[in-house]
């Protein structure tokens, strides 16, 4: 039995690292009443993502979206937090444009949504935009087929015309 004057084992006299929650904060410098929060500042890791991705920070907003996921253990947490990452994939100016792997990802959480999960509404916004998205790509490539296809038609056409030409001169050259 160890005696309570002796002194604990070193291993748990260790500090412990300082645990970070998704909780707001007040803000620095508010002008809150005592007892009320800054409602412009109440912002959990989610919503400092959107502000992230509106001010172009992108590699900050999907640390955000990355912490909130991890942080926050529900299907609402990860399907928000996987909505924001791939966006910020499809945002043209994201160092992390890929929209192939975007449009994956957000065929596969549209899916997993439920009428019943409760999720931010900006998330909602982002993930129809994604659709917007994905749809548009759809036309660009539709687009891009039908050109590649025109043009293979027109050196065709070109290609009869010359040699209708040369058919046509040659005949009245051999008449003269």
């Amino acid at each position: 039995m160890a005696n309570a004057s002796e002194p604990a084992p070193a291993a748990a006299q260790q500090e412990v690292p300082p645990l970070t929650l998704n909780l707001p904060g007040k803000a620095e410098g508010c002008q809150c009443v005592e007892g009320e929060e800054d409602p412009a500042r109440d912002l959990t890791f989610l919503e400092r993502g959107f502000d992230a991705l509106s001010k172009g920070d992108h590699i900050e907003a999907v640390q955000y979206f990355q912490r909130y996921q991890r942080l926050e253990d529900s299907p609402e947490a990860a399907w928000e937090a996987g909505i924001g990452i791939a966006f910020a994939s499809m945002v043209s100016s994201s160092p992390f444009l890929d929209p192939e792997a975007s449009r994956k990802s957000w065929r596969r959480l549209n899916k997993q949504l439920t009428p019943e999960m409760k999720v931010h509404p900006t998330s909602l916004l982002m993930r129809d935009a994604l659709e917007s998205f994905a749809m548009m790509d759809r036309h660009i490539t539709d687009l891009e087929n039908n050109n590649a296809t025109l043009k293979e038609d027109l050196e065709k056409r070109e290609e009869a015309l010359k040699r209708l030409r040369e058919l046509t001169l040659g005949q009245r050259g051999a008449r003269q």
